[in-house]
């Protein structure tokens, strides 16, 4: 909704803002699509810095509105922590500088992914944060969305999230087989646990969240959503089409329970994230450190 005093210019301008465009997009029959793209590389880099100061709060709270992207607080040790997280550092030395580029990557993308789903859902829905290292194992992401009054979970997405040079293969024997193993509920606890602590954060008492937390396993209520950073090459329904052939193998669903979602980036995968790494560090360089009371 718009509020009655920001005209249009200014909801077009705020709109030019958004870190990502994203769109629908053709796959095949299997799933449907999203398509991301950069639409301001300034203000992706800032969400990217601010979430690697813990502050996913802050980042969510600052797209869905018309304010400038600053974290909620700043201090010489949160932006030490979030620079070495934005660092490549391949060979391991202490004390740590920066970590291998494949895991800065990865760190950098599963913040991308958050961000699209945040812009997309806004306050519709509750999202486990992205880990804040970037060597982090485990859930990629987790999606709640509730009914208006919150009595029960109308779909849960699970992500799979993965940077990679091989996206064709990454998807087909990374990504299908990890699926697999949720839907088979072999992996259950973790997405358990996570989603307690979403039903928490949407005001459920500890006993109503764990007890509603069980919808997770129902499978009627499963989407699972692969997202993975590409270039241009991709970029085409039919490429789209090979990419998630194997999609299908994840049985018993309908077409809309499995997303395939391709970030098209501007230039070679590696390179860009470097670029957009070091606007991010130049970022925090910049940022004024605050007196903050414990």
């Amino acid at each position: 909704m718009v509020h009655p005093t920001i005209d249009n210019a200014t909801v077009a301008a705020a709109e030019d803002t958004q870190p990502l465009k994203i769109e629908d997009c053709e796959i095949n029959d299997d799933c449907v699509g999203h398509r991301w793209q950069v639409c301001n590389s300034d203000e992706l880099a800032k969400c990217v810095a601010i979430i690697a100061m813990g502050q996913a709060l802050q980042a969510a709270q600052l797209i869905s509105s018309l304010e400038r992207m600053q974290p909620a607080f700043t201090t010489e040790e949160l932006k030490a922590e979030a620079i070495r997280t934005l660092t490549v550092q391949e060979t391991k030395l202490e004390p740590r500088v920066g970590y291998p580029k494949v895991q800065r990557d990865g760190f950098i993308f599963e913040a991308i992914s958050w961000l699209a789903a945040k812009q997309t859902l806004g306050g519709t829905a509750y999202l486990k944060d992205p880990h804040v290292s970037s060597t982090s194992q485990g859930l990629d992401g987790l999606m709640l969305e509730l009914t208006s009054d919150k009595s029960d979970i109308t779909r849960v997405t699970i992500f799979e999230d993965k940077c990679t040079q091989n996206p064709r293969e990454t998807f087909a024997y990374k990504v299908i087989p990890g699926f697999q193993d949720r839907h088979k509920n072999k992996r259950s606890a973790e997405i358990i646990s996570t989603a307690s602590v979403l039903l928490r954060t949407a005001g459920l008492a500890d006993g109503v969240a764990i007890k509603l937390a069980s919808a997770v396993l129902k499978l009627e209520k499963r989407r699972y959503r692969a997202a993975l950073a590409v270039t241009a090459e991709f970029d085409t329904t039919e490429a789209r089409s090979e990419l998630f052939a194997k999609f299908k193998e994840i049985e018993g669903l309908h077409k809309s329970q499995r997303l395939g979602a391709c970030f098209v980036l501007p230039a070679e995968l590696r390179s860009w994230f470097d670029e957009l790494a070091n606007a991010a560090i130049a970022y925090l360089n910049d940022l004024e450190p605050e007196p903050v009371n414990v």
